[in-house]
Parts: structure tokens; C-alpha cells; sequence
């Protein structure tokens, strides 16, 4: 779709002014249901917006990864098309997936592809049609710990395997020493935190474990956190505010909420030297991913088991599940207008400030031009 612009200015979040009725709270605090962060001081260009006969509320729930950058772009977007009001929900994948297929939201967002029985069940929402997944936003998963002295840690799947598993107690234990011999590690008990909710962040980060750990990570995988031990937080804020204030913490959430001093580990893949969780690094990963969806469907299968050169194999692509055809009249304007500008090269654009990857552009082409054609 061509977009046009009819007033054009420059921007900056810090004046924008947001509609109340965004979830996402305008003062930028942490919304107890799906853990949104503040994005204080964020940018994001507007670009060229097309409003086009955008109006109304749009309601929308899911993942907590994206939360930073749904409220970044809502805010660019909302100031420019004022006849819109976003609701952003960020009450996890799992949740924004069941509101989708129950009819309550225009879209949802999902650190996973759907399943083929929840495309199956998305036929009586899609008049028609069905749902189909739109990748829009990428990132690492970063293992975040605090370990008082210790500042470069090295880990790599089978130590982190068994450290989620309750198998590795203590931070000095041998297999930490082995991949960490300069070191000082103390003998603090490990205090391993997951997910509360069900997660996409969570089913990522178990299908690295199962694909590169697999003798030591025996669990099926899925939103649902399956291993015994530990403790729990919801929403990835929960977690990584787990992680700061913990003695001997260790969890995972993405690197837009790896803040405020959380050391974050690097992993031994195989490569010459450990991989950082950094944006480059997973948009290295994420650029060799396959598309694997059939028709209008982009959901994407990613090497987590990669040994690239610079390439961090923890990332996650979170996608908008929307209905290829079959939306409803009253949302179908803004739901089209607003992925627009997400999928436009200046959405896409604000998303590294955001410490979030991109979607590589051959990719994001085929979603501007699904999302064009979306009825």
C-alpha cells in the first residue's frame, strides 16, 4: 500500500500526548496484567502515516515482548490519527491468542505461530477465512542473572538446561566454573525465575533448550513452563524486576527489559568466541529464518541451533495474528492503517533504539504486501 501523509512534522514521544484509553499506560508504568515497561524518552518516527477512514477503538491483546514497541508505535501513530484509540493489552501470548480466537480483539499479538488447531478454530471468527500470523518484530532473549562480582558470564545450553531444571544448585558449580575459569564465582544458591503466564517468550525459549540441550532438557516445550523448581513472576517485567532486586537471580525476557543494570549472560553456541544477546547478533539469527507458513501465512522457523559466527541463537519473532479476510467492518480501517505504519521502513526503523531487531526486509515485504490485502 502507498502511504501517504497529510500533515507532515517532525516528532518526539516525549510530547505526544496519549489517549486514555490506551492500555498501555501513557505515564509508562508497568501494567500489572502483562507486565508493559516504561518506554520513557523511546522514539519512533511516524513517517508517513495514511489514516485513511481510520476511527474508533481498536482493542488488541497479547505478548509482553512487543509491549515496548506496540507502545512506541501507538504513540506516533495515535498523534497523527486522532480519530483512533488503541488498546494494547500486553496480558501475555498465551492470553492474546485466546482473546483472538473468542472474537474479543481485532488482533493479538504472539511470540508463537499459531497452531494448525487454532488456525482451525480461527474459521468461526474470519467469516470465510482464517487467521493468519504477520511477523513484526524481533529480538534476542536475554539471560539475565545477578551474581554480585561477576560481570562477563559465559554459559552455554546444557548449563542453562540444567540450571532451569533445578540440576545446577549453585553458581560455583563445576559447569559454571568450566566455561567461566577467570571468574569469581561465589557459592550463592541459584534462584532460577520463569514465566507465571503462558509465554511465547517461554515456548522460544524452550525450543532452544530442546533443540541444542536435548539430552538435558526432556520437556515437551510450549507457552506453559513445564519444569519443576523454581519461582515464577508474570509478564517480562515481573521477571527481569525479579532479577534486580534477587541476590543469585537468573531468568530470561527480552533485551528491551534487560535495564537499569541487569548484567545479561553470553552463550557458547560452538562459535570461535561466546555470543552476546545483542540486536545485531539476533538479527543475524533472525535473517536466516525460513518462511514456513503456506498462502498469506509468514509464520517463520528459526535455526536455534545455529553456530554462525556472531549469531545469537535465544530470539524470538513476535507476530500479529489477524484474519486474512473476514474483519470486522468497524476495525478492518485502523487494523490495515496501523500495521501499515508498523510495517513501514520508519516503523521498522524505530525498533533497534528500542533494542528490538527488525524483521529483515524480503521478509517484511511480503507483510506490507499481505497486510495491504487483508479484507
Amino acid at each position: 500500500m502507498k502511504l501517504q501523509r497529510m500533515n507532515r512534522r517532525a516528532l518526539t514521544l516525549g510530547a505526544l500526548a496519549v489517549s486514555g484509553a490506551l492500555a498501555l499506560t501513557a505515564c509508562g508504568s508497568d501494567d500489572t496484567s502483562g507486565g508493559t515497561k516504561s518506554t520513557t524518552g523511546a522514539t519512533a518516527k511516524a513517517g508517513n502515516i495514511d489514516c485513511g477512514s481510520a476511527k474508533g477503538q481498536l482493542l488488541a491483546n497479547g505478548s509482553s515482548a512487543q509491549a515496548n514497541a506496540i507502545q512506541a508505535w501507538t504513540k506516533a501513530y495515535t498523534t497523527e490519527c486522532k480519530d483512533v484509540q488503541i488498546n494494547y493489552k500486553p496480558e501475555g501470548s498465551g492470553a492474546g491468542v485466546t482473546a483472538f480466537l473468542q472474537g474479543q480483539v481485532a488482533f493479538a499479538g504472539s511470540d508463537s505461530a499459531l497452531k494448525p488447531e487454532e488456525v482451525t478454530q480461527s474459521k468461526s471468527v474470519c467469516k470465510n477465512s482464517q487467521a493468519i500470523d504477520l511477523p513484526m518484530v524481533g529480538g534476542p532473549i536475554a539471560i539475565g542473572y545477578n551474581v554480585p562480582g561477576v560481570d562477563n558470564l559465559v554459559l552455554d545450553a546444557p548449563t542453562l538446561a540444567k540450571i532451569f531444571d533445578s540440576k545446577i544448585k549453585t553458581w560455583d558449580d563445576a559447569a559454571i566454573k568450566k566455561l567461566n575459569p577467570d571468574a569469581k564465582l561465589p557459592s550463592t544458591k541459584i534462584q532460577a525465575f520463569h514465566r507465571s503466564d503462558d509465554s511465547g517468550t517461554t515456548d522460544n525459549l524452550t525450543k532452544y533448550l530442546i533443540a541444542a540441550a536435548p539430552d538435558n532438557w526432556k520437556y515437551s516445550g510450549g507457552k506453559a513452563w513445564q519444569a519443576q523448581g523454581g519461582q515464577s513472576a508474570q509478564g517480562s517485567s515481573g521477571l527481569a524486576q525479579q532479577v534486580k532486586q534477587t541476590a543469585g537471580a537468573i531468568s530470561y525476557f527480552e533485551l528491551s527489559y534487560a535495564k537499569d543494570g541487569i548484567s545479561t549472560a553470553a552463550l557458547d553456541t560452538g562459535a570461535s568466541a561466546p555470543v552476546k544477546a545483542t540486536i545485531d547478533n539476533a538479527t543475524a539469527a533472525i535473517s536466516a529464518a525460513k518462511v514456513v507458513g503456506t498462502g498469506s501465512d509468514l509464520s517463520l522457523k528459526l535455526d536455534y541451533t545455529t553456530k554462525a559466527e556472531g549469531a545469537y541463537p535465544i530470539t524470538l519473532v513476535t507476530y500479529e495474528i489477524v484474519c486474512e479476510k473476514g474483519n470486522k467492518a468497524d476495525t478492518l480501517p485502523a487494523v490495515k492503517s496501523f500495521l501499515t505504519y508498523t510495517a513501514s521502513q520508519d516503523g521498522q526503523d524505530s525498533l533497534k533504539a528500542l533494542d528490538y531487531a527488525p524483521i529483515p526486509s524480503e521478509i517484511n515485504a511480503k507483510v506490507r504486501e499481505t497486510v495491504a490485502n487483508l479484507s
